[in-house]
């Protein structure tokens, strides 16, 4: 069921919660649309809607009814009571989704979370006349009623997930500081679900997460080691996908998970290139990353899937400062790539230069540091068991690094690479 009340095309909505509705496993067997400037407080749609809808649900047998909006719980109730068969909105077909997909025990609590959420504005007084006899001196009336319980035990639950999450959390910050430390910069895949974000993760990384053409395909998040052009290496994590009016009680949830992408050096806005509505993605894109707190975080928008795109090849936008801005490529095909990872290794180097270092062979820790921090762009070993080796970094975290290693600058041949340029 789907009613217009946004200025987008009906078709392009429609499409997209079809393919909502087929990821959740459901088999379509009719669509039933409508136009309403405001929705009915008791069923959303009027009554003339109501009666075509329920004759529709009758003559299919239809054993569930998907809406394409939020309903309230009264709503949804009442829904029920006139079709005689189970209604669930937009924000539980996306649940369900969540549920299917989710595999790690970060990602089904966070997912359990939300349901709860979701489960708990929807307790109807239908078993009031149940009660658990818990009554006594001090105590209320009677005893609970099973509504009463049936809260309880939710908040219970609530409290219980919302304590293992924050040491989830603790967790990843503790991982994050570890990177921190050791100057490892890490990037993070953004953009609306299903753009190709985990085929570009693939690709860059020759990982192999599981791609898919549906609808949150990727729902745990990935981290693998990306190779730059002398830069050594970054950290690229692959995220859950957007979309439009993504509920905010999954994006409560999944906070922990996409605090990676609030905590990165820099953001890949991963855009469907060959989406006639790339544009109203993006905006939604925008509205996420500005709810999780990342809209300030630097980003490269990587204008994915050329392949599908007639006269168009890949190259790359930037400022008039030659800052790389926008990458045209092909994840699929491998077209562009190669320039992705320059434009990724220029804007995380920022104010970096790249330094030729003259070690002795007595340095091989504070060598196997610039290893363990991703800074290394080429190494030659010398005869005397040294080696001249070139690293990406500011002046200011060389001359740390080398002082926490105990190895003194002076004693090292310092200068400026060629790889720099």
């Amino acid at each position: 069921m789907n009613i217009s009340r946004r200025r987008a095309p009906v078709d392009e909505v429609l499409a997209e919660f079809r393919d909502l509705a087929h990821s959740a496993g459901a088999q379509i067997v009719d669509v039933v649309t409508g136009t309403r400037t405001a929705p009915d407080p008791a069923y959303f749609i009027g009554s003339g809607k109501l009666e075509e809808l329920r004759e529709t649900v009758q003559a299919h047998a239809a054993e569930v009814v998907l809406f394409n909006h939020g309903l309230t719980p009264a709503q949804e109730r009442n829904l029920e009571r006139e079709l005689k068969c189970r209604v669930v909105d937009r924000t539980g077909v996306i649940l369900h989704i969540f549920a299917q997909r989710a595999h790690t025990f970060e990602g089904k609590l966070q997912v359990e979370l939300a349901q709860l959420k979701h489960m708990a504005t929807r307790l109807v007084r239908g078993w009031t006349h149940l009660e658990r006899q818990k009554g006594g001196i001090g105590l209320r009336g009677p005893g609970e009623t099973q509504l009463e319980v049936d809260r309880r035990l939710i908040e219970r639950r609530m409290r219980q997930i919302h304590e293992r999450l924050e040491r989830v959390r603790r967790q990843r910050r503790e991982r994050r500081r570890t990177r921190q430390r050791a100057e490892r910069l890490t990037v993070s895949l953004v953009g609306y679900t299903n753009a190709g974000k985990s085929t570009l993760f693939n690709a860059l990384t020759g990982a192999h997460a599981y791609v898919a053409d549906q609808l949150f395909a990727t729902l745990d998040p990935t981290l693998r080691r990306v190779e730059l052009p002398g830069s050594g290496y970054a950290v690229l994590s692959d995220t859950v996908g957007f979309i439009r009016e993504l509920p905010h009680d999954l994006v409560a949830a999944f906070r922990a998970t996409l605090e990676e992408a609030v905590q990165s050096d820099l953001l890949l806005v991963v855009t469907d290139a060959a989406d006639p509505r790339r544009e109203d993605r993006k905006e939604d894109v925008e509205k996420v990353l500005e709810e999780i707190g990342a809209a300030a975080t630097p980003r490269i928008e990587v204008m994915n899937q050329i392949d599908r795109l007639s006269g168009v090849t890949p190259h790359l936008d930037a400022d008039s400062r030659g800052t790389p801005l926008r990458v045209w490529v092909s994840a699929r095909s491998g077209a562009g790539l190669d320039l992705l990872r320059w434009a990724i290794a220029q804007r995380l180097r920022g104010g970096r230069s790249a330094h030729m270092l003259r070690l002795p062979a007595a340095a091989a820790r504070l060598r196997a540091r610039f290893y363990a921090m991703g800074v290394v762009a080429r190494e030659r070993p010398r005869k005397d068991g040294g080696w001249d080796i070139t690293v990406n970094l500011d002046d200011r975290h060389l001359e740390h690094v080398c002082r926490t290693e105990g190895v003194a600058i002076p004693y090292m041949a310092l200068g400026p690479s060629r790889a720099s340029a």
